[in-house]
């Protein structure tokens, strides 16, 4: 399908699409139009020619034949986390929206999970928990599995055990031209491989079954300091990683808490330098650990043993739909002189309008690619960054947007050659995310499995005619 095919594409025929599916065709002369097309980003303004809140496997796959006849093209997505990547990639696009899809099971004899496409991790999380397993969950309890697995998946147990994509074993999917497949190692392996991390671009996922991992209780919690002491924490802290064992995954982070309600008293509107950690073992071990950075004298402090279910709360992400803007970057090291440049543009006394900036420390089994790993079999770089701002109209959108770019040229010169797909909340090429041969290998599997170009995502992946 060819550019111009797309732009001469008409209006979604609503009774004919209709008629092949067993769920709606909402398009904008529907009442329910504003909150079918609204993703969990709220100011991401998706503009699709449809959306479907699809009810299986039968509806996506007559929905990509209704597309892929009319002249348009299909997206999906479940809770809308990364809206603001798919939102400029919608054009002549019908919308599968995945929410129905929401089923999860877990099998606690061969330490699997299986989570239909519409699934988040807090139902993953409790289900594993009840039998002393855990998953590699995200680090807010209402993200989505599916999503926030095919572009990578950087969990609390990353660094024993790697990004959540390449514990993959299975998954259930609908191919650009149609198929309903079933997919493993040994069945259809190139495409298997190309969705462990290179998203939705070569066929909408709809159930992955995934390894879990005999963990039930973590040593985890958060150190806060005055966002004055900053310079003096993290610094202690960037050099408390390179010792680290992989036992321990942890962040830094500036954190300026707004004014409300749902914040406890003690944190809420208050401007902190942050420490963050989830430790695979005892507390005895956990707190020798972290003796040296307790030693700084945290205003408070509440690293304790946990469940590992509540990992997903440690980070304080917000719970519900939020407007807001935010953007990634991945530095291959962190010096004394890169955390200057950061402070000078985002710490104290900077009037920066942003919510948080963290640096999550990879590495261990992050930067290790496993033989059956997927297109992003490790983590670029020793850190993860991430700006981000709540913004409740368009001067914060680009206060926010102007800030975070700010911070991304002031680290610039420590930056890793490649980024991370979850945290860029742009659209982007493969090659920001893929070497040149795994970006080849991508564009095969996208011709193979989707040679018209009917399925698009966030981070849209070419086929080899149009790469």
């Amino acid at each position: 399908m060819t550019s111009s095919a797309r732009h001469a594409a008409r209006p979604v025929d609503h009774s004919s699409l209709a008629a092949r599916l067993e769920c709606d065709v909402i398009t904008a002369q529907d009442p329910r139009w504003d909150d079918a097309r609204t993703g969990w980003i709220l100011n991401a303004d998706q503009r699709p020619a449809a959306v479907v809140p699809v009810k299986g496997p039968s509806d996506i796959a007559a929905v990509i034949r209704y597309a892929r006849t009319n002249g348009f093209r299909v997206a999906a997505q479940g809770t809308g986390h990364s809206a603001t990547t798919l939102a400029p990639n919608l054009e002549q696009t019908i919308l599968i929206r995945t929410g129905a899809l929401d089923r999860v099971t877990v099998d606690p004899v061969a330490g699997t999970a299986r989570a239909e496409a519409g699934a988040v991790w807090s139902q993953v999380s409790q289900l594993a928990a009840e039998h002393g397993l855990a998953a590699l969950a995200g680090s807010s309890p209402d993200v989505g599995v599916t999503g926030y697995t095919l572009g990578g998946g950087l969990s609390w147990l990353g660094r024993k055990y790697g990004l959540a994509t390449n514990s993959v074993v299975a998954a259930e999917v609908v191919t650009g031209d149609g198929q309903v497949l079933r997919i493993d190692a040994e069945h259809h392996p190139e495409l298997f491989w190309a969705i462990r991390g290179g998203g939705g671009s070569m066929a909408v996922v709809t159930a992955l079954e995934f390894r879990l991992y005999p963990v039930a209780e973590v040593y985890a919690g958060t150190l806060f300091w005055p966002m004055e002491r900053a310079r003096e924490v993290l610094g202690a802290w960037q050099a408390w990683t390179q010792d680290a064992p992989e036992e321990v995954t942890s962040c830094g982070r500036l954190l300026s808490l707004p004014p409300l309600p749902v914040i406890p008293e003690p944190l809420r509107g208050g401007n902190f330098a942050v420490l963050e950690f989830a430790f695979l073992g005892n507390s005895h071990d956990g707190d020798e650990l972290i003796a040296p950075l307790r030693a700084l004298g945290p205003v408070m402090d509440t690293v304790t043993t946990i469940p590992a279910a509540e990992l997903a709360k440690m980070h304080m992400d917000p719970e519900f739909p939020v407007p807001a803007i935010g953007d990634g970057f991945q530095l291959r090291e962190f010096p004394p002189e890169a955390l200057d440049a950061l402070l000078a543009v985002a710490g104290a006394g900077t009037d920066s309008p942003l919510l948080s900036v963290e640096l999550r420390h990879v590495g261990g089994a992050l930067g290790r690619a496993a033989r059956d790993a997927g297109a992003l079999a490790t983590m670029p770089g020793a850190y993860a960054g991430f700006a981000v701002a709540l913004t409740m109209d368009r001067a914060a959108e680009q206060a926010a947007l102007t800030r975070i770019r700010a911070i991304q040229d002031a680290v610039a010169p420590w930056r890793s050659e490649l980024s991370y797909p979850n945290f860029a909340e742009h659209p982007d090429h493969p090659a920001a995310f893929f070497c040149a041969e795994d970006e080849q290998r991508l564009a095969r599997a996208k011709t193979r499995y989707d040679e018209a170009s009917t399925l698009v995502s966030g981070h849209p992946v070419r086929t080899t005619r149009t790469a």
